[in-house]
Order: C-alpha cells, then sequence, then structure tokens
C-alpha cells in the first residue's frame, strides 16, 4: 500500500450551523443536492447531519421552520429552477406551435391540389 505524502483535510463545522444546513434541508422547495452545493459541502454529509438530527445527536428535535434569513445563493439556485421550468414550459408550447403550422401548411397542400 502506498504511503500517502498529503494528509487529509478535515473540516469541522459547529453543531449550530449543522442545523441550519438541516433545517434548510427539511424545506420542501430545496433539494439535499442543492443546499449542499449551496453550503459547499458533499450531499452525502448532509444527509448524515440530517439522519444524526433525526437520531437527536444534536438536542431534541424542534419543529422544522425557515430560516428567517435564507443564503443568497440558495435564493438564486430556486430562481434559476423556476426560470429553468418556465424555459422547458415556453420550448414545448414552441415545438407545440410549430407542429400546428406544419399541420396547416400540410392541409393547404391538399385542398390546394384537388
Amino acid at each position: 500500500m502506498p504511503a500517502y505524502t498529503n494528509a487529509k483535510r478535515i473540516f469541522k463545522y459547529s453543531d449550530e450551523f449543522k442545523m441550519k444546513a438541516v433545517q434548510w434541508s427539511f424545506d420542501p422547495q430545496r433539494s439535499v443536492k442543492d443546499v449542499a452545493a449551496a453550503l459547499d459541502i458533499h450531499p452525502f454529509m448532509l444527509s448524515r447531519w440530517r439522519k444524526e438530527f433525526r437520531e437527536g445527536k444534536y438536542g431534541p428535535m424542534k419543529p422544522t421552520t425557515k430560516p428567517s434569513k435564507p443564503n443568497a445563493q440558495l435564493k438564486e439556485q430556486d430562481e434559476l429552477k423556476k426560470l429553468r421550468k418556465r424555459i422547458a414550459e415556453l420550448e414545448e408550447e414552441n415545438d407545440i406551435l410549430k407542429k400546428w403550422q406544419r399541420f396547416l401548411a400540410e392541409e393547404r397542400r391538399k385542398h390546394s391540389n384537388s
């Protein structure tokens, strides 16, 4: 087995930071992956913190409430998600209109040839 020359980087996060991350991840509009990306942590770590929270490691379970001031990145991600959804809807509408236009053109050709 090779000897490692670089020591692993280990970050220690405060319990308060973990609690806020867990509370944000319980928000129905946010996924664990989005919250983890915004906080620059691995999604698996956040999932582990959620499990520890459910097991009561960070104190008694409190009802989850929305954070008073969400992170700016989380707001941007929510906005991006909404915009991407809207773009997909508009593209679908555009495709339907193109199909309708082709259909009308074919109908005109059929009626003009008869």
